[in-house]
C-alpha cells in the first residue's frame, strides 16, 4: 500500500494542489436553503482538514477503497460531512469510483471508492 505522502507528491508533480485555498462558500450548499448555506460556511474552515481525513482513509486501505457508509462508520464522520468531502476529493482528482460495489447495511449496492493512484496501478 501507498503512502499519503507519496500519493499526495505524485498529485503536486502531476499539477494537483491539494490544499488549494477555499473561499467562505465554496463548501457545497443548496442555494434557496439558508440553513444549507449557513451549514457550508460553519464547516468551511474545518473542510481541507476534513477532506484529508478521508483521503488519508482511502490511500491507506489502497485498492480495497470503501463505500460511503464505510467511511462513515470508520471515521466517525455524519454523512453530511464526509459526503461532501469525497465529492470535493472526486473532483479534485484524488479519489476515483473503483467500477466495484459493496452492500450497504440495508443490502443496497454502493459505490467503492478509491484513491487515484491505485485506479492507475490497476490498468498497468
Amino acid at each position: 500500500m501507498g503512502s499519503v505522502k507519496h500519493f499526495l507528491m505524485g498529485r503536486v508533480q502531476q499539477g494537483f494542489d491539494f490544499e488549494v485555498a477555499r473561499k467562505p462558500f465554496d463548501a457545497p450548499y443548496q442555494s434557496k436553503s439558508p440553513t444549507s448555506r449557513a451549514a457550508a460556511e460553519a464547516i468551511a474552515p474545518r473542510a481541507g482538514t476534513l477532506r484529508r481525513a478521508v483521503l488519508d482513509f482511502l490511500v491507506g486501505l489502497g485498492d480495497h477503497g470503501a463505500t460511503d457508509e464505510e467511511m462513515q462508520t470508520a471515521l466517525k464522520m455524519g454523512a453530511n460531512t464526509q459526503r461532501p468531502r469525497r465529492v470535493e476529493l472526486v473532483a479534485g482528482g484524488f479519489v476515483v469510483d473503483s467500477d466495484q460495489t459493496r452492500p450497504t447495511m440495508s443490502g443496497k449496492a454502493a459505490t467503492v471508492w478509491i484513491a487515484t493512484e491505485y485506479k492507475i496501478e490497476s490498468r498497468e
